[in-house]
C-alpha cells in the first residue's frame, strides 16, 4: 500500500480548560481563608476591581462616622499643632528645649488604641528557653558552642536524636567534654531535657527530686517494658511486694514527665470559621451562608469610562481587566450558590441528624447529592472540601456527612459515623475493671441498633477513634 498525502475535514468536540474556567474550578475547592487571600490578591493585581463600600450613605454619598472614631479623635483637640511641633522637635534633635522624657509621655500611645496583636507576647520556644538559661550560666564560649550543637539535635519533645560521639564530632571536642556539658543541660528547666531515651529522662527527674528508693530505681532502670505491658504480678513476685505497694511505685513514676519539652512544642489552637450555619426555627432548619470577611466586589466606574480611550494598548488592557473582574464576580456568585444548594441537600438527606444527633446519621455518598441538585459528582466533591458547617450538635466538615453504609436486620442501612458514635458511647460507659471486648461490642450494637457488624469492623472503627483495646483499657487497681 502506497503512502500519500491528502487533506480531510473532520468535526470533533472537545472541552478546552480556559484560564477562566480553571479559576472558577479552583475557587470551588478553596477554604474560607484561602478564598479571602485569593480575593485580596486579585484586588492587588486588578486595578478595575474594588470593594463595595459598606458605610456609604445612599442619600448623601458620604461615609458614615463610626462612634469609636469620634471617641479616638476627641482624645486631643490640639493634635494638628502637636504634629507640627513634633516635626520641629525631631529636626532640632538634642538641641530641643523639650526633654526626651516629656516627649515620650506626650506621645505615648494609649493601650486602648493599640491593636490586640501588638499587646501579645510571643510564645517561648524550647530552644529559646534553653538558650536563655545557658546564657545565664557560667559556661565558657567553647562550652556554649558545644551546647548549641546539642540544642540543634533535639526533637520536638526534647530528646537528643544523635549519639554523644556524633555530637562531639560535630562540635569538634572530646566525647568526655560533650558528655559533661550534656549532663549540665539535662538539669536545666524542664528537668530531664536532652535525655537520650525515656529511661534516662525518668532517672534524671528522680535524681533531681531525691527519689532514691532502690526498688523504684530498679523498676525504671530495668523493668520499663514490663510496666508498659502491665505485667504487675511478676514484678510483685520478684520484689516481694503486694499489689498496693506496686500501685504506690506506679503513682510515683506517673508523676514524672516522660516528654519534658512537649509543652513548648504544642501549637496554638486553630479556630474554624464555619462556611454554613444551620439554624433551627421551630421544626424547620434554615441554611445561612457565612459571608463575613468575604468582601463584596464591584467595577471601578472611573476605569469603566476609560473604555472609550483612543490608545489601543490601554483600551485592550482595561477591557481584559474588566472581563477578568466580571468573571471573578460571576465565579464567586456561582461558588456561593453551589455551596448553598449542597448544604440544603445535606439537610434534606440528614434531617434526622440535625434533629437527634450523630447516632441518627444516615449513609450518604456524593452521587446522592449530585443527583439531587443536578450537578456532577466532581463539583460536589470540590465544594465540600475544607468547608465546615455549624449545626445544633457542633461544627463538622461537610465531608463528615458522607459515610459508608452498614446493613441492618430489617433490610435498612446505618451510617458508619453513627456506629462509631455508638461504639464511643458504649466504651465511655463500660466498667474500667471489666472493659468491653470487640466481640461483645459487636453483639451490643446488634441489640441496640440492629446493625450487622463483624468484630474486625469494630476493631477498625475503635482504632479510628484512637481507643485502645480492652486489655490496655482494663484497670488493674
Amino acid at each position: 500500500m502506497a503512502l500519500e498525502l491528502r487533506q480531510q475535514l473532520k468535526l470533533t468536540q472537545q472541552l478546552v480548560m480556559t484560564p477562566q474556567l480553571q479559576q472558577a474550578i479552583k475557587l470551588l475547592q478553596l477554604s474560607r481563608l484561602e478564598l479571602v487571600e485569593s480575593i485580596q490578591q486579585e484586588l492587588l493585581e486588578n486595578p478595575v476591581l474594588e470593594i463595595v463600600p459598606e458605610s456609604i450613605d445612599e442619600a448623601t454619598e458620604t461615609p458614615k462616622k463610626d462612634p469609636a472614631e469620634d471617641r479616638f479623635q476627641s482624645v486631643n483637640v490640639e493634635e494638628p499643632r502637636q504634629l507640627h511641633d513634633s516635626e520641629w522637635q525631631d529636626y532640632l534633635g538634642e538641641f530641643s528645649s523639650i526633654s526626651r522624657q516629656i516627649q515620650g509621655r506626650d506621645w505615648e500611645v494609649p493601650e486602648e488604641g493599640m491593636s490586640f496583636e501588638a499587646r501579645l507576647a510571643g510564645k517561648s520556644t524550647l530552644i529559646g528557653h534553653l538558650s536563655w538559661q545557658l546564657r545565664l550560666s557560667a559556661l565558657s564560649a567553647r562550652e556554649l558552642a558545644v551546647s548549641e550543637v546539642i540544642l540543634g539535635n533535639l526533637d520536638a519533645v526534647g530528646y537528643l536524636c544523635e549519639s554523644i560521639e556524633d555530637i562531639a564530632a560535630m562540635a569538634g571536642c572530646e566525647t568526655e567534654e560533650a558528655e559533661r556539658i550534656l549532663r549540665i543541660m539535662q538539669r536545666l528547666d524542664p528537668v530531664g531535657i536532652c535525655a537520650r531515651n525515656l529511661r534516662e529522662c525518668l532517672l534524671i527527674q528522680m535524681d533531681e527530686l531525691g527519689l532514691d528508693d532502690p526498688i523504684l530505681v530498679s523498676l525504671v532502670k530495668d523493668h520499663l517494658e514490663e510496666l508498659e505491658k502491665r505485667r504487675y504480678k511478676p514484678l510483685a513476685k520478684k520484689f516481694k511486694l503486694s499489689m498496693e505497694e506496686i500501685k504506690h511505685y506506679l503513682d510515683c513514676i506517673q508523676r514524672l514527665d516522660p516528654m519534658p519539652g512537649k509543652s513548648f512544642g504544642s501549637e496554638d489552637p486553630q479556630f474554624t470559621s464555619p462556611d454554613v450555619y444551620i439554624l433551627q426555627h421551630g421544626g424547620d432548619f434554615i441554611v445561612v451562608l457565612n459571608e463575613d470577611e468575604i468582601p463584596g466586589l464591584m467595577i471601578n466606574e472611573a476605569y469603566a469610562k476609560e473604555l472609550s480611550v483612543h490608545d489601543k494598548g490601554a483600551k485592550d488592557y482595561i477591557q481584559e481587566k474588566v472581563r477578568s473582574a466580571h468573571w471573578l464576580m460571576k465565579s464567586l456568585y456561582q461558588r456561593q450558590r453551589t455551596l448553598l444548594k449542597v448544604a440544603e441537600s445535606i439537610v434534606r438527606f440528614q434531617i434526622d441528624f440535625f434533629r437527634h444527633g450523630v447516632t441518627h446519621l444516615k449513609p450518604m455518598i456524593l452521587k446522592d447529592v449530585a443527583l439531587d441538585i443536578n450537578m456532577h459528582e466532581s463539583t460536589v466533591s470540590r465544594i465540600t472540601t475544607s468547608k465546615y458547617m455549624s449545626t445544633p450538635h457542633g461544627t463538622y466538615e461537610l465531608k463528615f456527612f458522607f459515610n459508608s453504609a452498614l446493613g441492618m436486620d430489617d433490610g435498612s442501612e446505618a451510617g458508619s459515623e453513627s456506629v462509631k458514635a455508638e461504639i464511643k458511647k458504649l466504651i465511655s460507659e463500660e466498667d474500667p475493671k471489666r472493659p468491653l471486648s470487640d466481640e461483645l461490642i459487636s453483639q451490643l450494637l446488634k441489640k441496640s441498633l440492629g446493625v450487622n457488624i463483624a468484630r474486625r469492623t469494630v476493631a477498625k472503627y475503635r482504632m479510628a477513634l484512637n481507643i485502645e483495646s480492652s486489655s490496655k483499657r482494663k484497670a488493674i487497681f
